[in-house]
């Protein structure tokens, strides 16, 4: 499959209305850098349905996210569940307060406005992986299940009670010795057990792999050395008791057993040549 050239269609601009809401003047300079630069629908839905119906009616058009990272992460999902991510490269304009661009940074997308439009009009398709869970949810990034204490579920739909709720589980400190807080959980990598049950786990993480064919697994059961189990692997399944987990920049649970599966090279991110 080729990318080269100018997309048949001209670009698709979807404008992720939390974007729109936070910072309409960079909204309003993505939508000029695109416009002077290539055929450029824009579309401005009012809500996260409108935004999935106009994914779903692309056509040919080139697909451009304007937002953050859960825009982002949103796009690729339907994508993927309509079996749409072959079609081309996704481009990303970020737009949004830095904490809520983490992954577009960690992806190598120039996170200003103006680079960034000019990237999708310049850059070239990169590869990237995936993690798919068993609910058919997607994972661009990493996801975290936390101590007990560290996560907590959304308290509405707004994006700043999301963003403290990120930071709180960022900067909270380990309780003291003890049990408090800790998980008891199965951890299976490629079918190794690295965690089971009868010891509390303290924290797990799994992240895509540097060398496109591995994720990297880490279970901490303590604070001290020789406190981590580690792993690389293209299956982790967690389990036992509920748990919840962050995976990019949205928190999902509580569940009692969730499976990811690596898929490597599995889209296309326009990124700067």
């Amino acid at each position: 499959m080729s990318h080269a050239g100018a997309p048949v269609g001209g670009l698709l601009v979807l404008v992720d209305p939390v974007a729109r809401r936070l910072d309409g003047e960079s909204v309003r300079i993505a939508k000029d850098v695109l416009s002077a630069g290539a055929a450029a629908k824009i579309c401005l839905p009012d809500s996260q349905e409108e935004f999935a119906r106009a994914l779903a009616r692309r056509g040919q058009r080139r697909l451009v996210i304007v937002g953050d990272d859960r825009a982002l992460a949103r796009a690729v999902g339907l994508l993927h569940r309509e079996r749409g991510l072959a079609e081309g490269a996704l481009s990303l304009v970020p737009v949004g307060p830095p904490g809520s661009l983490v992954l577009a940074r960690s992806l190598g997308v120039p996170l200003s406005t103006v680079s960034g439009a000019r990237t999708v009009l310049e850059g070239a398709p990169r590869w990237c992986d995936m993690l798919v869970d068993d609910s058919d949810g997607v994972v661009l990034g990493g996801l975290r299940i936390p101590p007990l204490r560290g996560v907590r579920p959304p308290a509405g739909p707004s994006v700043w009670t999301a963003y403290r709720s990120l930071v709180r589980t960022l900067v909270r400190p380990a309780g003291p010795g003890g049990g408090a807080g800790r998980l008891r959980l199965r951890v299976e990598a490629d079918g190794a057990v690295l965690a089971d049950v009868d010891r509390p786990v303290e924290e797990v993480s799994v992240a895509l792999g540097s060398d496109g064919g591995l994720a990297e697994v880490v279970v901490r059961t303590g604070a001290g050395a020789g406190t981590e189990v580690t792993a690389r692997a293209k299956t982790v399944t967690v389990s036992g008791a509920d748990f919840r987990y962050r995976a990019d920049a949205a928190v999902t649970g509580p569940v009692r057993r969730r499976t990811w599966t690596l898929h490597p090279a599995a889209w296309t991110l326009t990124l700067p040549r």
